[in-house]
């Protein structure tokens, strides 16, 4: 399993943009399809995007897309979620994932990964 490291986050106003990073620790982190998902109090972890292990596709749930893009670097063992035109509804905890490139399934459900970043924190006021 690959280690996951995140970084980046913070607070912003509506309509400012934030950028996640996601770094892995192994040497093979090209093998695997990385997701992104966010997670509120009391609430299960929803689905914000992901990306293929080469990186020409990506992903999106519907409330993200055309504001939120993912993109890797397989060179440097990262993946990042830039987030633009952040609204309060986007606040939460957002934690990136990593499964392996050859699993079928939907890569859009958390129980599909099965390594987890620890989590960042997103605070977007109005």
């Amino acid at each position: 399993q690959e280690q996951l490291v995140q970084s980046g986050g913070g607070t912003a106003q509506a309509g400012d943009s934030l950028r996640l990073s996601c770094a892995a620790s192994g040497r093979t982190f090209s093998l695997y399809t990385v997701g992104w998902f966010r997670q509120t109090p009391g609430k299960e972890r929803e689905f914000v995007g992901f990306i293929n292990w080469s990186g020409d596709s990506t992903t999106y749930a519907d409330s993200r897309k055309g504001r939120f893009t993912i993109s890797r670097n397989n060179a440097e063992n990262t993946v990042d979620l830039q987030m633009d035109n952040l609204q309060p509804e986007d606040s939460g905890i957002y934690y990136c994932a990593a499964r392996p490139r050859s699993l079928v399934g939907n890569s859009a459900v958390p129980g599909r990964y099965h390594s987890w970043g620890p989590g960042t924190q997103v605070t977007v006021s109005s």
